[in-house]
């Protein structure tokens, strides 16, 4: 059990991030200052240019002062937002078409490289301008301001070096804190998919009478070690791969939709994945697909069935670290739940899944797994069930595949044989 003393210490230090909301507010009016110097440089520069007393040489310095205040601009909007998601709060952009590509996995390490880099860019403009009016310019300040460009770029090189150690301590710690899979997982009675395409089936070789793949979906990326400890650390059942699955076997699904979703973008987006469709036709397949390729594109995934993760947030709850186990799982972008809708749920499962669920709305990914449309959920989770898939489907995907089982195709075509 947590001191109830130490956790309200704990919260009011955490509280205190608060008092740097201020300080971001301070820079966007200076962000005003430099609007107001750049159209001050721009007016000057016009007047010069319409007057006739503007040379080759007062143009190339106006411009690139107006680029400096430009890069500043730049660089204040990064400290700004980056710093305000990172050290105070959230910023809802999950899913504009207008959010930075690098807010979505904004930290520590990731702004102070920016902010590096953004200074090299920044100083280069302004040891440029010394150079183009060289003949005003002592050779005292071109060495020197030479030597503090090059220990900006050393700076900035040596933080961008640290960041990967860094990430990898992070992704390791995660990885120490997660199940990991096992060696030779049991196959259940009710798992489903194509070729082992659900969880618990060994690969099999390619059957001879089965046709190709259509290669509609994104090849996998070459490998990665940082990934590879992210894929053992996420606990699938079995490595299954996009370009492994039977495209031929299901009647209908969307591939269109698979192909876009193998990108693993969605996860950047806080988006969720729901695949339902009766037994056999791969959806388990295409979830651990879909979290190798989150792995591979850098984000820290877990897989476990629904009874599992009923099971493991129950066990939390009974330990009273309910609240902490559900704060680890937030390290994780990407969480998997598999088979939903194969065996009942308590009504105390069905509570915690749905703080799950809740927990994860607009802040991370889930992929759900099911043998039932989301309108069937009901014969699930009972009354929760609309609340529950209200917030799992504001932001999802939804792909439906149709078929029968491909083991009992298999089982069926063997016995004929």
């Amino acid at each position: 059990m947590q001191n109830p003393t130490t956790t309200t210490l704990g919260y009011a230090l955490f509280a205190t991030r608060w008092l740097q909301a201020p300080l971001y507010f301070g820079l966007v009016a200076a962000q005003g200052v430099y609007v107001y110097k750049f159209f001050k440089e721009l007016w000057t520069l016009i007047l010069m240019c319409v007057g006739g007393h503007a040379t080759e040489t007062y143009v190339m310095l106006a411009v690139l002062k107006l680029v400096d205040v430009v890069m500043i601009a730049n660089l204040l909007i990064m400290v700004i937002v980056g710093g305000y998601e990172t050290f105070v709060s959230r910023i809802g952009l999950q899913g504009h078409r207008d959010q930075p590509e690098w807010l979505s996995h904004v930290n520590s390490n990731v702004l102070k490289v920016k902010l590096a880099t953004a200074i090299v860019g920044i100083s280069s403009v302004h040891l440029l301008q010394m150079f183009v009016d060289v003949h005003h310019t002592s050779r005292h300040a071109l060495m020197w301001g030479t030597v503090i460009h090059m220990a900006f770029i050393a700076s900035a090189a040596i933080l961008a070096y640290m960041s990967g150690p860094m990430v990898a301590h992070t992704d390791r710690a995660h990885a120490d804190r997660a199940p990991a899979a096992p060696d030779t997982p049991a196959t259940p009675a009710h798992a489903s998919g194509p070729q082992g395409h659900e969880r618990g089936e060994r690969r099999e070789k390619p059957d001879p009478e089965t046709p190709a793949a259509t290669p509609v979906l994104p090849r996998q990326p070459g490998p990665d070690f940082d990934a590879e400890a992210r894929i053992r650390a996420a606990g699938f059942p079995a490595r299954k791969l996009l370009e492994d699955f039977d495209e031929q076997h299901p009647r209908g699904f969307d591939r269109e939709t698979v192909a876009r979703l193998g990108k693993a973008d969605f996860v950047t987006a806080r988006r969720n994945v729901v695949l339902v469709g009766p037994p056999g036709t791969g959806k388990t397949h295409l979830a651990v697909a879909l979290g190798i390729r989150a792995c591979q594109a850098g984000h820290g995934v877990l897989f476990a069935t629904a009874a599992e993760w009923g099971a493991r947030l129950a066990d939390a709850r009974a330990a009273g670290r309910l609240e902490a186990e559900l704060t680890t799982l937030d390290d994780h972008p990407l969480l998997i739940v598999d088979e939903v809708g194969y065996t009942p749920f308590d009504p105390a499962a069905v509570g915690l899944l749905f703080q799950l669920v809740a927990r994860r709305y607009e802040r991370g990914s889930l992929i759900v797994t099911g043998d039932r449309p989301l309108g069937r959920w009901d014969e699930v989770f009972g009354p929760s069930a609309p609340a529950l898939t209200d917030r799992l489907a504001h932001h999802a995907d939804v792909v439906r595949l149709d078929g029968d089982s491909y083991r009992t195709r298999r089982a069926t075509s063997a016995w004929a044989d």
